[in-house]
């Protein structure tokens, strides 16, 4: 399980008559995030300055800050620490800045960069990437009634022919468990297969 923002999406901030306009994505890799930056870029091209931060892969290897021309870490290294102190990974954000006419200093600076990304990620939301298996049961028909009432897992889908086949998807963690009850629930008379893993989103709610 891992964290990620849960949609492109942006917000927007007026700092001593800067604007600072936040925009954030998830990306899947490296180029995907590349990618957006330079369309945000392009989107802003008249921009005094457009900074970005991004984290990719389940155990963030992948890293990188820009401060596109502000002063060194000013921008883009507060922006990627906004992302760490969320856990996030597979997100990319990009902060577009207007200059106003006030200087802000390195600590304003600072202090806007990242309260940029924070806002953006408050406003978006933030989703729980989870890895699930797809479980294929085979049912007879009078084992419907007992497994609707009883298994409260997603059913992704259903097919009927000379016996019923239901495709559960479980958290990964949960498996050994899931078939386990499937076991006692039916006295062993079961017929399962392990199928894909697939990675499914959930919205977090953070404790």
């Amino acid at each position: 399980m891992y964290l990620a923002i849960k949609k492109t999406g942006q917000n927007e901030l007026i700092i001593n008559k800067s604007r600072f306009i936040c925009t954030i994505s998830q990306a899947k890799n490296e180029q995907e995030a590349n990618e957006f930056i330079k369309k945000m870029k392009k989107k802003y091209n008249d921009a005094n300055h457009n900074c970005s931060a991004y984290i990719i892969g389940e155990h963030k290897l992948h890293q990188k800050a820009n401060d596109d021309g502000e002063p060194s870490g000013t921008a883009g290294v507060p922006m990627l620490e906004v992302l760490k102190k969320n856990a996030l990974t597979d997100t990319v954000c990009i902060v577009t800045r207007y200059f106003g006419g006030i200087k802000l200093g390195a600590g304003g600076l600072i202090r806007a960069y990242g309260q940029a990304v924070s806002e953006a990620i408050k406003k978006v939301g933030i989703v729980e990437i989870k890895k699930m298996q797809l479980i294929e049961v085979e049912l007879e028909y009078a084992q419907i009634g007992l497994f609707d009432a009883k298994i409260h897992y997603d059913v992704i889908n259903k097919t009927y022919f000379e016996k019923v086949t239901y495709t559960y998807q479980v958290d990964i963690e949960e498996v050994d468990a899931f078939i386990q009850y499937l076991i006692e629930l039916t006295n062993n008379n079961i017929i399962y297969q392990l199928k894909d893993i697939t990675l499914c989103e959930v919205l977090y709610n953070k404790t």
